[in-house]
Formats: C-alpha cells, structure tokens, sequence
C-alpha cells in the first residue's frame, strides 16, 4: 500500500491533484479544501489511501492523517464507498463527522449529497462506538472549534447555501461579537451581513 506521496505538485483540478514522484506524475483525488491548499511547482507531502478494485488503482490524498483516518473509517459501515467517503469529507471537517456520530447527529450527515436518513442512521448506528471524539476536544483543541454556537451558525448559513468554507470565514468574523451567552440568531444575521459584503 502506499501511505503517503511526497513530490512536487505538477498539476491541480476540480477534483484531483499530480504529483511528481521521482519522474512519475501520480493522480490523487482529493476534496476541495485539500486541494486549496495545493500550488503548482511548490513540494507537497500528501497521506495517501489506495482502493484496489478489480480495473483499477485508486490513490485518494488528504490534507493530513486524520482526514485519511476518517476517511478509512467511514468505510467500514455498510453502503459507504471511497466516493461516498469523499464527499462527506468534501461537506464536513473530520471532527464534524466524528460529533454527527457521537451526537446521533442524522441532519448533518444527511447533508452530505448521496446519504439519506436512513443511511445516516445506519452509520450512525454501526461507527458510534468505534469513531471516537473530536479531537479538538480531545487535544485540548482552541476553543473555537468547540463552542457550540459555531456549528449551529455553521448549519445555518451552509443550509441558506453557502459554502462551508465561506461560513467559517464569516464566523471568524463575528466571533466577537458571541460573548458569553451567544444569541444564535443575532449572530447568523451579522454572519449573513458579513458574507452580503463579500
């Protein structure tokens, strides 16, 4: 198996990334926002996950172990593929997934394109006891990815359609204004304001 990928980045797309390995341009697909954080010609190390099926070789990048963690994870319940994987890592942070799960959590999982209630209750019900907690608060994280009004603004604006990454600079931008008895709605509007100006 190849567990990671170290070389330059040759080529970046919608949904994939080369890198040059001694010669040899290898394609990883990866999600969005690691992809983001790609620039051609600049060296990269990338965890890899392969997917052997009978017609082919599939190597999935990831910006860090983690992702790739729960990315294998998420695999082991019933009707959930690489693809299916992919996309819920495309939709939601690691630690996004791990607290959907811990907290029977089915309208953020159901958020994910392909995942239905059902399917969110089964993976629920089959990942509960062995994905484990966020590691933000395990790790004694920065306290902004433990703050529940975050996610709750995070779930409003991504359902009014916006982009995850897009809410959390938004949220970002009036974490100020939270205090210590946050006001969810009040917040939303200063969020919604913020990304209006964007």
């Amino acid at each position: 198996m190849i567990a990671f990928v170290r070389g330059e980045v040759a080529a970046v797309t919608l949904t994939s990334a080369v890198v040059e390995v001694g010669g040899v341009g290898l394609e990883l697909l990866c999600t969005p926002n690691t992809l983001a954080g790609l620039r051609i010609g600049h060296p990269v190390t990338l965890p890899t996950s392969m997917v052997v099926r009978e017609d082919s070789l599939t190597l999935f990048g990831f910006a860090d172990e983690d992702e790739k963690q729960v990315f294998e994870l998420v695999q082991t319940a019933s009707g959930v593929g690489p693809k299916l994987a992919q996309a819920m890592l495309a939709v939601l942070t690691p630690d996004a997934v791990r607290r959907a799960v811990a907290g029977d959590d089915v309208h953020t999982l159901t958020r994910v394109p392909g995942i239905g209630q059902k399917g969110a209750q089964r993976i629920i019900l089959e990942l509960k006891d062995r994905i484990g907690i966020p590691v933000a608060s395990s790790a004694g994280g920065t306290p902004a990815l433990t703050e529940p009004w975050r996610e709750q603004v995070q779930q409003g604006l991504v359902g009014l359609g916006w982009s995850a990454k897009d809410a959390d600079r938004a949220i970002e931008a009036v974490a100020d204004e939270a205090g210590d008895q946050p006001d969810i709605a009040a917040l939303l509007r200063a969020a919604l304001r913020t990304l209006s100006r964007t």
